[in-house]
């Protein structure tokens, strides 16, 4: 079996593959401080529910934006699983020519994300993930990763806000009744679900005119499928993306 792992700033997302299948996965919170055995344990744990052993992993790939958590990652597949991790990076084959000024500035999990649409739809595309960051690439009809752009994540819109207006709650990010609100917390909630709603079309539609190309738009990350529904743009959600675009880079570079 194939174990993933997407280290993202805010959750770690753990995928368990079983040939092209995802038989599970697990969302857990990235802790920057998290040692190797911790690790070990918390995987230990969410195997036993799925009634998986260690010794049924075969090998590991990895995607990781928060470097600090690159060296108990190693700790825990080469002390538990007896092998290093093949890791999203600089030397890794992904297929996928890299259009950037700097490619290494690429963060790891949009080229995943790029990489696994591409390879479903095989055409242009629009992949916007909602992370911690709300992210937009775009992937060319050849199949070339040209760039994009970054936004704040809705969560750390949520949290700015209650940080930083006195009198202002912190919320649950969430579709709210009306957009005409009629109560303090359910204004927040439609300022930053319809700002994010107006913010998704506003940018992919300024992508597709300045490529001058009508790519599919796909969604993506933990929000995706809340945002999706309100947006005009979004034509795909695929909760699993990176997952799937981790499986297809350990195809592309084992052995």
């Amino acid at each position: 079996m194939l174990l993933v792992i997407d280290v993202g700033n805010t959750n770690t997302v753990v995928g368990l593959y079983d040939g092209q299948t995802l038989a599970h996965n697990w969302r857990i919170t990235t802790d920057k401080g998290r040692t190797g055995d911790e690790y070990a344990l918390l995987l230990h744990e969410l195997l036993r529910l799925a009634n998986v052993s260690f010794d049924r992993i075969g090998d590991v790939m990895v995607s990781s934006v928060v470097p600090p958590t690159q060296h108990a990652i190693e700790t825990l597949c080469l002390k538990y699983i007896g092998r290093l991790p093949y890791v999203v990076g600089p030397g890794i084959k992904t297929g996928m020519p890299i259009l950037y000024d700097n490619p290494r500035e690429v963060g790891a999990d949009r080229i995943v994300n790029a990489v696994a649409a591409f390879a479903r739809w095989q055409r242009s595309l629009i992949v916007v993930d909602f992370g911690t960051a709300t992210t937009f690439d775009y992937v060319t009809a050849k199949g070339q990763y040209q760039g994009g752009a970054i936004a704040p994540g809705l969560k750390i819109s949520a949290d700015a806000l209650f940080e930083k207006a006195s009198k202002l709650p912190r919320v649950e990010v969430a579709r709210p009744p009306a957009v005409v609100a009629k109560n303090t917390v359910n204004s927040i909630q439609s300022g930053l679900f319809y700002g994010y709603v107006g913010l998704v079309d506003g940018i992919v539609g300024r992508m597709k005119k300045e490529t001058r190309d009508d790519p599919l738009v796909v969604a993506t990350g933990g929000l995706a499928v809340l945002m999706a529904n309100e947006t005009q743009t979004i034509d795909e959600v695929d909760p699993d993306l990176t997952l799937e675009g981790l499986r297809i880079l350990y195809l592309r570079n084992k052995g």
